[in-house]
């Protein structure tokens, strides 16, 4: 689709983690997914779009072209190889002395607070619109914290703070983001835009009519591994259930940098529980294989202690398979409780047992939900996203 008035040059900042990466590993989860996706759709509208990205690997080139209309740049700015999140602040002037180098740009759009701070000076040296979207904001000390959520850095509040003040806009991806920046960050209502994430239903789509069911049935939960995505809840909830109904837990993705011992604790955990067998951790999964996983699956479960959305859920209710989820932010959104699954208040591992298990021994009740979550899913295209992105630049650029 193409849009009716003149395209648009993007530049979408994601200094510390490259939207080019597989998801699941490392620094690369949701937001990667977002950021790819959104620009691909864009380009399909017509637009040019620069994704910017901090070099680190030294084989990365200046840039690469991932799809006519979106090129992928890569800065250098610290050293070229991996370094922990939680490090790259000291990689925000370098970087924006980087991203000066660039464009011309119609519009910057930043993604996460690092990429705000580089990008919004150099937005306001050239007069252009900074759009800056989070996808996760710190918690002040006074902040009562959801489990496996750290504090952050005086540095980090501050910079969100300035960002969202000074930015033309911010775009979050769920009421409940909107909340938080409120609540957190004093956001001006008048400045935030909602704007869900999509789906592609042409990856993620539901398994063909008739086709074999594995013997014995999995569950899947796909996420970074650590603490903040609740995959101890998952084991405990799989141990409970009978031993005639209960499924093999697959656990996709990796460590995040600051979590490299989870792992050890999730199988050491499900050992004690003498499930050992019925976990599995398959590391992070290309998007494909990931589809493909998700659709001979009895259930996506996303037990996360705090989420801006839950693409994965998303995934999940596209794929036809019934989502488990935990009731943390944006997660009561991307699943209709009872329609497209359940979601939960409770983190009892007892009541998730009897919810999952329903799903597993009832597939009049399973079919229902997993019809629903694929008519869900299909009204939230990246081309409908990417429909509200652009109406958000070009309400910033006054040409709305």
């Amino acid at each position: 689709m193409s849009t009716t008035t003149e395209p648009l040059r993007i530049g979408l900042v994601s200094l510390h983690t490259s939207p080019g990466d597989e998801p699941g590993s490392g620094e690369v989860g949701g937001m990667n997914v977002v950021v790819r996706h959104q620009a691909e759709a864009l380009a399909d509208r017509g637009h040019h779009v620069d994704i910017i990205t901090r070099r680190s690997a030294p084989t990365q080139p200046d840039s690469v072209s991932l799809v006519p209309g979106v090129c992928l740049r890569f800065l250098s700015a610290g050293p070229a190889e991996p370094v922990p999140k939680g490090e790259h602040d000291a990689f925000i002037e370098p970087f924006r002395h980087g991203l000066e180098q660039l464009g011309p740009f119609d519009v910057l759009h930043s993604h996460h607070w690092f990429s705000g701070a580089a990008a919004l000076p150099v937005a306001r040296e050239r007069g252009i619109p900074h759009v800056q979207s989070f996808h996760s904001i710190a918690a002040d000390s006074d902040t009562p914290l959801s489990e496996g959520e750290r504090p952050e850095s005086a540095g980090r509040m501050t910079g969100e703070r300035m960002l969202a003040r000074e930015s033309d806009a911010v775009v979050v991806v769920s009421e409940a983001e909107a909340a938080t920046v409120r609540e957190r960050l004093d956001g001006d209502d008048a400045r935030i835009w909602i704007v869900p994430p999509g789906v592609d239903g042409s990856v993620f789509r539901p398994a063909a009519s008739g086709a074999r069911r594995p013997d014995v049935p999995y569950v899947v939960a796909a996420a970074r591994v650590q603490p903040l995505k609740g995959l101890d809840l998952a084991i405990e909830a799989v141990a409970g259930i009978s031993l005639e109904a209960r499924p093999t837990l697959v656990i996709a993705g990796d460590a995040s940098s600051e979590a490299g011992d989870y792992v050890d604790e999730l199988r050491r955990l499900a050992s004690a529980h003498g499930i050992a067998d019925r976990v599995t951790f398959i590391g992070p999964q290309s998007r494909a294989d990931l589809a493909f996983l998700f659709r001979g699956a009895a259930a996506v479960l996303v037990p996360s202690h705090s989420e801006t959305y839950g693409l994965v859920a998303l995934e999940g209710s596209a794929s036809g398979v019934p989502v488990v989820a935990a009731a943390a932010g944006g997660l009561r959104e991307a699943v209709v409780d009872g329609e497209t699954g359940v979601v939960l208040e409770s983190r009892d591992p007892t009541v998730w047992a009897a919810e999952i298990e329903r799903i597993l021994t009832d597939s009049g009740y399973a079919a229902g939900l997993a019809a629903a979550g694929r008519e869900h899913a299909e009204r939230l295209s990246w081309e409908r996203s990417a429909g509200g992105l652009e109406d958000v630049y070009r309400r910033v650029l006054g040409r709305a």
